[in-house]
């Protein structure tokens, strides 16, 4: 053993390895299992030696001129006041997404409710109600509030860790 592989490795050596197979992942060199598996051996991994074997077969860092994929311009915040709403993620795709499946439903619904008390003969008290008004309310507060505002899922997902890490 020379002198840094049999040394401890740290928690940042075992999180800058993580990130060293979440590019790899999203380049396309891992297939989500194997990910995974070198994930918890990359976590459980006590020395130097460990995570150079989680991520010898894989290609060192390489800088940005010289990648083979360009790298994406910087985008602007979410909550950016300048830029046009399509940019910030508030345009109307993401209101389409989450009340088309309640109009649907609603459409539904209503059609056989329709259906039923023209059948009788007399118009009933109309209970979709019960199914698409709190449905409708809890869409409507979604929408008034924009807690969902589109944005890459990717991105969604890193949010609480960057949050943990600058609360600590």
């Amino acid at each position: 053993m020379d002198g840094r592989s049999g040394m401890r490795a740290a928690d940042a050596d075992r999180e800058a390895t993580a990130e060293r197979l979440r590019v790899a992942l999203n380049e396309g060199r891992l297939d989500l299992h194997e990910y995974d598996e070198r994930l918890v051996r990359a976590y459980g991994a006590k020395t130097y030696a460990d995570l150079d074997e989680v991520v010898a077969d894989l290609p060192g860092t390489t800088p940005a001129q010289r990648a083979a994929v360009a790298p994406a311009p910087p985008s602007a915040p979410v909550g950016a006041v300048d830029a046009p709403v399509g940019e910030r993620g508030r345009g109307t795709g993401w209101l389409l997404a989450i009340w088309s499946p309640w109009l649907r439903v609603a459409a539904i619904l209503t059609a056989i409710w329709l259906f039923a008390s023209v059948g009788s003969g007399h118009l009933g008290h109309y209970w979709p109600v019960w199914a698409i008004g709190p449905w409708g309310f809890f869409l409507l507060m979604r929408t008034v509030g924009g807690h969902d505002h589109g944005g890459n899922a990717a991105e969604r997902r890193g949010r609480p860790r960057r949050d943990r890490r600058r609360r600590r």
